[in-house]
């Protein structure tokens, strides 16, 4: 495994920090991110990232979420692509939000706000959610995470939820469907799914 007894969900990792950077090229743009032990992705992208980023479309709107944002990976290429949106970086991990505030520095982006669940201001609402979701911290917890998030989108929100087939792309598609989701599997690779989801909005 190489994460020790850490899991990158954890609040407070335990292993010593070991900050590293690290090249990466995708969807034709180059950034440096920050990586560290404890925190997910520390290397060069993982296959879901790298899916989620080179397949989904580019969010609209002026307001943006990586949810669970690991080292930063997502969040800095949002905010590559996106410079006039602001982008939200959001984990529960303190040495992850560490992690991409270094990611962030090191692409010398201004438009990212890295933060706690808790210090994301109850009113902000979501044009577009990229996410590479925690799927391992178990069912209960993604989904009361997903029900949350998704639930903070605006109006002509959407997200993307990048999700392996055999980490249950399909049943967490049916489970979104069910609680008033819209959704759409898009592009597929290494057996990666891209669940791009809609409020159903309530009349």
């Amino acid at each position: 495994m190489g994460m020790s007894s850490d899991q990158y969900f954890a609040p407070q990792p335990t292993s010593p920090s070991a900050p590293t950077t690290h090249e990466v090229s995708v969807r034709r743009l180059r950034f440096v991110l920050a990586g560290d032990r404890g925190v997910f992705n520390r290397g060069d992208l993982d296959w879901g990232t790298r899916v989620l980023v080179e397949n989904a479309d580019v969010p609209s709107g002026s307001t943006l979420l990586d949810l669970g944002c690991g080292g930063g990976a997502i969040a800095v290429a949002l905010a590559t692509l996106r410079p006039d949106a602001v982008v939200w970086a959001v984990d529960v991990n303190e040495r992850a939000l560490d992690t991409t505030r270094r990611s962030v520095e090191l692409n010398s982006l201004t438009n990212v706000r890295v933060a706690s669940p808790a210090d994301v201001p109850a009113d902000v609402r979501f044009d577009g959610i990229w996410s590479n979701p925690p799927i391992r911290i178990g069912k209960a917890e993604l989904h009361a995470m997903l029900l949350e998030w998704l639930g903070r989108l605006s109006d002509a929100g959407s997200a993307d939820l990048v999700v392996h087939k055999n980490l249950g792309s399909d049943s967490l598609a049916k489970w979104l469907v069910a609680q008033g989701h819209q959704v759409e599997r898009r592009a597929s690779k290494q057996g990666y799914r891209i669940l791009h989801v809609r409020r159903t909005i309530k009349t």
